[in-house]
Order: structure tokens, then sequence, then C-alpha cells
């Protein structure tokens, strides 16, 4: 009975927050891309394709109740078109006024329609800048919809991004404090039903609108809402890691960008340098502003595109270390409030904008300080350093340790601290280096790890992260990178949003939280994560 009473709160519960996450009422003002002027607005093109099913491999059900046991043939449906990469070049083109055109097989039969649209700056008189946009639309006879690649669920979910329901419209916000230009990807997955009993009718599309309200520029967690992972496996132990059947859930949504995240007592704390914020998540699931400004305060502060913070991580005094952008330095958390200041000049220049740090159990620092938070990067006259250095802080003093990276990002420790990996953004040199630590601080032995130069996909390295076994993530090409400590690629997490860093949190250090662009999402893992050693 307490089982079921807590299902139905569950459930309940669910159904009133995705209530809250979706405006209602007016909004203040609408397009129809449904119609010809409607697309044009924003300059989005509608674009069609058939599925079809096919039989594929797959694992019946273990003892652990997940696809482990013995192989078995079942099915799967193609393309799978939700992703954001997907090309849909060679698609038919379809005019936005014959979407109520029947298509599809029959029967038992899917289809894709996907639109890419540009946000306009002005609607009949409103500026839509900070607004809240929200898609609805319905299909004989049931629609998914994927945003940006990215299609989320939760308990007790009735709509939005999954069925609605018989030929129901799917409503969903598609994106909060948007900008003019900005652009978003929409992919509705039709469906023939009811499916138990395969209809002689067709898919069509009933409508399809897009509706602004006046939204809070502030970001928001909302219900933690599973979202499609895919696992690249180029070596069977990956599995170890990521398990059989693995999730990834979005936590909060709405940031400009995240970065630098570390795992407290109170919760996961985490940047957003474009907003000059820190953010703490905390335990129950809310979302709160824990520091601001967070990295500079500056007058010029609107000629920078990331003026605030970055990297966090905990000293072993348990105080929180923050590496601030705009103010070209590290500093230290005081419990009073106050920043004591780490390192700010080298040989009396001013820092770049360190980016990333890790600690050594003995308390050495080591940051990485490329020149990415200043306006205009290696041309900016803020500038006073002819280099990207990596540095260390031993015993109190601010030592160059390398100057061979041109734009040093992601910083860690492999478990035994024996070996520092720093990984490097450089679209034309997109490494990991792993060098010997000396006892003061300082390098020897630096050899190239793995080199992600040729791989596909956007940015180049960024975050770093080591598990207790010695299996490093980097956020590189392509997803989340998976490599074992001999410099074995063992697999990828691709996720929606690619993910820039990241950092282990929950009590056993199992979870790898995900800062990934404009949202903050958790995986859980089978190997815990090397975390701060706090005394």
């Amino acid at each position: 009975m307490k089982f079921i009473t807590a299902l139905i709160f569950t459930i309940l519960f669910s159904l009133t927050v995705f209530t809250n996450e979706v405006p209602s009422g007016k909004a203040e003002a609408s397009i129809d891309l449904s119609t010809v002027d409607g697309a044009k607005m924003v300059n989005g093109i509608w674009k069609y394709s058939d599925t079809k099913i096919i039989e594929t491999d797959f694992k019946s059900a273990g003892a652990d109740n997940q696809p482990t046991g013995n192989p078995v043939k079942t099915y799967d449906y193609t393309p799978h078109a939700g992703v954001a990469n997907f090309d849909d070049s060679n698609w038919e083109n379809i005019a936005p006024n014959e979407l109520n055109k029947r298509r599809g097989n029959g029967r038992l039969s899917f289809n894709w329609y996907r639109i890419n649209i540009t946000i306009p700056e002005n609607i009949n008189g409103f500026d839509t800048n900070g607004s809240t946009v929200v898609f609805q639309t319905a299909l004989d006879d049931y629609a998914e919809i994927w945003v940006n690649g990215e299609i989320s669920r939760y308990l007790g979910q009735q709509g939005g991004s999954v069925v609605a329901g018989w030929n129901a419209p799917n409503r969903l916000v598609i994106g909060r404090n948007v900008k003019a230009g900005q652009k978003i990807q929409l992919a509705v997955f039709g469906i023939n039903g009811p499916i138990s009993n395969p209809p002689t009718n067709f898919i069509w599309v009933r409508e399809a609108k897009l509706e602004f309200y006046k939204g809070s520029i502030e970001p928001e967690a909302i219900t933690p809402s599973e979202v499609n992972v895919e696992i690249v496996k180029n070596d069977a132990s990956i599995e170890k890691i990521v398990g059989a059947n693995p999730k990834v859930w979005k936590l909060a949504e709405g940031f400009k960008f995240t970065e630098g995240p570390i795992w407290t007592n109170e919760g996961l704390l985490f940047s957003d340098p474009n907003s000059n914020i820190i953010y703490k998540y905390s335990k129950d699931g809310k979302l709160s502003i824990f520091r601001t400004p967070s990295g500079y305060t500056g007058a010029d502060i609107a000629e920078y595109g990331q003026p605030g913070s970055n990297g966090l991580t905990l000293a072993p005094d348990g105080k929180l270390t923050i590496n601030q952008h705009g103010n070209h330095r590290v500093v230290q958390l005081e419990k009073d409030g106050t920043e004591t200041v780490l390192a700010d000049k080298f040989e009396g220049k001013r820092l770049n904008s360190p980016n990333d740090l890790v600690y050594r159990s003995d308390g050495t620092l080591f940051v990485t300080d490329p020149p990415f938070g200043l306006p205009k990067f290696f041309d900016d006259k803020r500038k006073e350093l002819p280099f990207s250095g990596v540095y260390s802080i031993y015993k109190g003093k601010l030592q160059l340790i390398s100057k061979e990276f041109s734009g040093p990002n992601g910083i860690a420790f492999s478990p035994d601290e024996k070996y520092l990996y720093i990984g490097n953004w450089d679209e034309k040199k997109k490494t990991v280096y792993r060098y010997e630590v000396n006892e003061d601080g300082t390098l020897k032995n630096g050899k190239l790890f793995f080199d992600f130069t040729d791989f596909k996909g956007e940015d180049a390295i960024d975050g770093i992260k080591v598990d207790v076994e010695g299996n490093l993530y980097v956020s590189a090409p392509g997803g989340l990178q998976v490599l074992s400590a001999d410099g074995k690629q063992l697999g990828t997490i691709i996720t929606p949003q690619h993910v820039h860093n990241m950092a282990w949190g929950d009590e056993d250090g199992k979870t790898l939280y995900l800062c990934a662009r404009s949202g903050l999402y958790k995986m859980r893992l089978n190997i815990a994560g090397v975390r701060p050693k706090i005394n």
C-alpha cells in the first residue's frame, strides 16, 4: 500500500511540475508553421522521410533484468533522425501548407518531419528576446518530439516530447530566454495507430505552431528527465563502465553555458562563465545562485563573452577554489565570503584567464591558463603574457611548469597522482598529454597520450576527469571519449548536447555530472571517480 501511494504521489508530482514548466494562457505572439508565411518568418524548410522496420541483434533479459542475456533478434526502425547531427539534405522538401497531406505507408508505419527554425527578432511588435518558446503540434495519430537532438521523458509524463494521446497535441518548451537569430532544430516522429490494430489510414500533421511568452531569464531546474544517449563501443570493457542499459538524466536548463562543476556537501556547484554566476544544484533538486559576480566586476564587462568563473575545485581543507576569467586570477573562497588571491600574476604580468584546475593531495594546485576568457582571445589587448601556460602553486609559490600548449584546458591526475593529464584546445592539435610529476610540482617526461585531431565532431579538448581504475573521460570531438589508463579508446558517450566538463558526485562518487552547453545532466556509472581529497 505504501508503494502504491508513493507511486501515485510521484506521478501526480511529475504531472504538476510538467504543467508548471509549460506556459499556459494567451501567448504574446505566435507563428503558424503550417503556412508559407509562418515558415518563412523562421527561415524554416520542412523535410520529410518515411521509415523502414528492420530486424536487428539484441540480448535477452539477464538475471539483472538488463539486456545481458542470450543473443536474440528483435526489431528497430531506420532512419534514426532525431539526433542533432543527422543529415536530412537528401530528404523531400514539403510545402508548409501541404503538411496535412496523408503520408506514410499505412497500417503499421512511422515517419519523420524535420525543420530548423531561426528565432525572429520581432513578431507583430513583440520583441522575442528573452522570451520562452513553446512548440505545439498534433499528428494523426501520435507524435514524439525531438528538440535540438534531445527527447526527454520522466515517470508519469503525458505529452510534451512523448506521445500525448489519441490525436492529442504535443506541447513543450523548446527554448527559454531565447535570442533573435538563435537556431532550434525540431524533429517530429509520426506514428500510425492504434499500434495494436494497425489502421487503414495514414499519418498527417493537424497543426504545427510556435507560441512566444514573456519568460524569466533565469535558468530552471526541471523534473529529472531521461534523455537519449548513444554509446559507441570500441572495446567490450566499456560495458563494465556504462552498464548494459546506460541512462542520462537532464536536471536543469536555460543556462548560457555550463562549465567547471564540483561536488560538495551541499550538492553540485558549477559555473556559467557567460553569466558571471556560480550556481548550486542541491541534493534535493533545487537550483539557486551560489555566487555572483563569480569572476569579474570591471566596467568593461560588456566586452566579455565569458567574464565569470570557469573551473571550480575543493582544496584539501575543503575551501572552494575558483578560476576567474575576467579577473585573470585564481582565488579561494573563505567562510566569511571574502576571496583570498592564490595567483594573479607571473613575473609581474597578469595571467590570461585561468581555465581548469586540480589539487594534488598535498595541497599543490595545478592550473591551465589559456586566453579563452578574454574578449578577443589571443589578440586581446588585455593579454600580457606571450604564451598560454600551465602552472603549479607549490608551497604558496606560483611556478610555470609548461608553455608547450597553445590552449591548455582540461587537467586531471591519475588515481595514484603519478601522472598529470593535460588537454589542448586547438582545432589543429586536439591532444591529451601525460606527464610525470615531481615532488616540487614540476613536470617531466611529457608524452602524447592520445591524439583526437582527426576525429570528426565539434570542439577540441575541454574537461578531463579520471575514475579510480585510471580510465579517462575526455570532452573531445565526437562526444565524451572514454580512454583506458594505457591510452586505448574504449568508447564514446554521445549525449544530446556536447559535454564540456564533468564532476563525480553523490555519496559513492559513481554519478558523473555533465555540464553540456545550456544544460545540466547526470549519468550513473559502475565505477567511482577520483574526487578532491578533503583532510
